[in-house]
């Protein structure tokens, strides 16, 4: 009885750790160390919606992708849009800043552990990572959408006009609180009488 017991327990582990992580859940902290030597925490983009791209420097869909990203930073950043990179292929300083320069990215990249994104993107240690991974975050901090760890096909996240209308989407949950918010302010103010108009 007691193997069985014991079997069970390691057959629910195994599943458990083949399960696909949550969405919607709160993104764990995330701190992208950047070769200037600044330390970015994801807590401090709070209030904004992120798209963190996991990536190679050596991989051409990596590369596409941040170019991309950095389109999209420089048209959504003024309403509250941040995209931030996380290179892990066992990258260093030098190799993320010329990733930057070379492929003229417009936010901030840092080198980081496979432990680390594995763990932020509620993936197993043993999961075959495909890139790039990324992780869509609302303003709340919560991962609204995230790439698999081993797509049988190309992410929705991967694909400009998927990605554009989620953004848009979770933008316009801040402009729509905000507005609100607003507008019960200004609904509560005392109206003048009609004759001091």
């Amino acid at each position: 009885m007691r193997l069985l017991t014991t079997l069970a327990a390691f057959t629910a582990l195994g599943v458990g750790a083949l399960a696909a992580p949550q969405v919607p859940r709160q993104a764990k902290e995330l701190e992208i160390d950047q070769p200037n030597g600044k330390h970015l925490l994801l807590s401090s983009f709070r209030g904004k919606v992120v798209v963190v791209q996991f990536l190679f420097t050596t991989c051409p869909h990596c590369q596409a992708y941040s170019q991309e990203l950095t389109r999209l930073q420089g048209e959504y950043g003024p309403r509250g849009f941040q995209a931030l990179g996380g290179a892990f292929n066992e990258a260093d300083n030098n190799m993320v800043t010329n990733y930057v320069n070379q492929y003229h990215v417009g936010f901030p990249v840092g080198v980081m552990q496979r432990e680390t994104v594995t763990n932020f993107m509620g993936f197993s240690l043993m999961d075959r990572l495909v890139v790039p991974q990324i992780a869509l975050i609302d303003r709340k901090g919560v991962i609204r959408e995230e790439s698999e760890a081993n797509p049988s096909a190309p992410p929705p996240l991967q694909n400009e006009q998927h990605l554009r209308q989620s953004i848009e989407k979770l933008l316009a949950e801040g402009a729509s609180t905000s507005k609100s918010s607003g507008a019960s302010k200004s609904s509560g103010s005392v109206k003048k009488p009609l004759s001091a108009r």
